[in-house]
Parts: structure tokens; C-alpha cells; sequence
């Protein structure tokens, strides 16, 4: 257990390297709202992004961004609106997901699915 939540604490912090690095202010890690927790909350360009980071070991069996279900967007989307009005932020949100997967040489490699949850037809 304590390896798989390693995993997604070097996961975490892979992605926001990543959105620093590219610009991103990050504004919040794991922010909790009810049950649902927000892994990265960023400014970029006048928006507000919200992250969710997806890691896995293996793409074996499905993709990390395949776990993130409908009501998984749901529980996200919840938490982000309840972000916005605590802080007072007007900007428009946008949904994105980093996916963390070690290549055939076992390192990591990061993927960022920008505007993620449109692409999944969240409805």
C-alpha cells in the first residue's frame, strides 16, 4: 500500500514540475472539498486548470486517464466549483489531466491531456 501511495506522491510531483515548468502557477495540491480532492489547482493564461494526475505502473490492462470515470468528474468538477467560490476566483476553469507511465526503459514519462474532460464527453 505505502508503494502505490509513493508512487502517486512522485506522481504529483512529476506533474507539477511539469506545469511549472511550463508556465503554470500552482495554486493549490490536494485541495478537499466534501470526498472529492483536487490533486493540482493551476493559473495559466488567464484561466484557472484543474489537474487531475493519473499514474499507473503498466498501461497493461487500461490507460491511466481511462480511470477517470464519470463520476470521478463529477466528485472533480464539485470540488473545483467549491474552490472558485471559497477563493473568490472569477477566471474560467478548464479541466486537464497528467497522466504519469514509465517508457520501456522505466522511466517516467508525463502526458498532459489538456481540456481532458470535454474529450471524455462528461455530459
Amino acid at each position: 500500500m505505502a508503494t502505490h501511495n509513493d508512487f502517486g506522491k512522485i506522481a504529483e510531483d512529476l506533474a507539477a514540475d511539469f506545469l511549472q515548468k511550463n508556465g503554470y502557477k500552482i495554486l493549490a495540491r490536494n485541495f478537499r472539498f466534501q470526498k472529492a480532492e483536487v490533486d493540482i489547482i493551476a493559473e495559466f493564461n488567464d484561466l484557472i486548470v484543474v489537474v487531475e494526475v493519473k499514474a499507473r505502473s503498466t498501461d497493461a490492462f487500461m490507460l491511466p486517464q481511462e480511470a477517470v470515470t464519470k463520476t470521478k468528474i463529477r466528485s472533480i468538477v464539485s470540488a473545483a466549483d467549491h474552490y472558485m467560490q471559497e477563493s473568490g476566483r472569477q477566471e474560467e476553469v478548464r479541466f486537464d489531466v497528467i497522466t504519469v507511465l514509465p517508457d520501456e526503459h522505466k522511466r517516467l514519462v508525463v502526458e498532459h491531456i489538456i481540456d481532458a474532460f470535454e474529450a471524455f464527453d462528461a455530459g
